[in-house]
């Protein structure tokens, strides 16, 4: 099981309570690995990291973006570095079995010195997965309005915050696993995820294979069929718009129960 991407961190402790009580109900298990997206560290609390262990999760990402107080302001991050710090050695001390730690290389205002302060920081902390992100900046996105004070680095620079989130990865024993591309991605540059031996994710690794059938749940969520053999997968995309989403509930339950309804693992 993924929960995520978003932030579901942003329900309150009984609501993720509640959830995961819904999904145990329903499915009984989580299969090989259960991940969550604790995303933004102001939104983390040990309440609700004490919830999620409590139903077995024993993955969670804490995803920074940058250590630079100044850039996470800028670029409309609600969180400090002190924020993340706290928010990593308090899920150390629940003994989740891996943390993912998210950077983005080329944020607007950032160099290379920025990047390196960065890296420095989460080698400190010791993540056991860590992604290197190149930054994709989407049409209505707040970034897009910073750019005329604050400019890009250049795709050069950006290329060598690439190769040192590799050496900074591989200093602390991570090595890549999986890569992808994304649409708006500053210099056609790659997002990359390292990581310990023995803690690669899963579901990281189907979703870009495409070799695992998804059934997903919720607003903007995308449920696919692998049919193996045929070199083919179907789609369901859930509607973006949540009360839209909510309308088509009733359909779109009985279109996912068509197309799964030869027998087939899903995870």
């Amino acid at each position: 099981m993924y929960i995520g991407g978003g932030t579901p961190t942003v329900l309150s402790a009984d609501q993720l309570d509640a959830l995961l009580d819904h999904y145990e109900d329903t499915y009984g298990s989580y299969g090989e690995e259960c991940t969550v997206e604790a995303g933004r560290p102001d939104t983390i609390t040990k309440e609700k990291l004490q919830v999620l262990r409590k139903h077995g999760v024993d993955r969670i990402s804490i995803n920074p973006q940058t250590m630079s107080d100044e850039t996470l302001q800028r670029i409309g991050r609600l969180h400090t570095a002190a924020q993340i710090r706290e928010a990593f050695e308090l899920a150390r001390s629940l003994d989740f079995r891996s943390i993912n730690m998210d950077l983005i290389a080329g944020l607007p205002g950032e160099g290379i010195d920025d990047m390196a302060r960065t890296l420095e920081q989460i080698q400190a902390l010791g993540p056991d997965n860590l992604t290197v992100h190149t930054l994709a900046i989407k049409r209505s996105s707040r970034l897009k309005d910073q750019l005329d004070r604050y400019p890009l680095p250049s795709r050069e620079d950006v290329e060598k915050m690439i190769d040192m989130g590799f050496s900074a990865a591989k200093a602390m024993g991570l090595w890549p696993y999986y890569m992808y591309r994304q649409k708006y991605q500053n210099g056609n540059l790659e997002n990359v995820g390292y990581a310990a031996n023995g803690m690669e994710c899963v579901y990281n690794i189907d979703m870009m294979e495409e070799t695992t059938s998804i059934l997903a749940h919720g607003a903007n969520a995308m449920t696919k069929r692998v049919f193996y053999g045929q070199n083919r997968v179907e789609r369901i995309p859930n509607p973006k718009d949540v009360p839209t989403y909510g309308a088509k509930l009733d359909l779109l339950d009985r279109q996912k129960r068509a197309l799964f309804s030869a027998c087939q693992t899903v995870v």
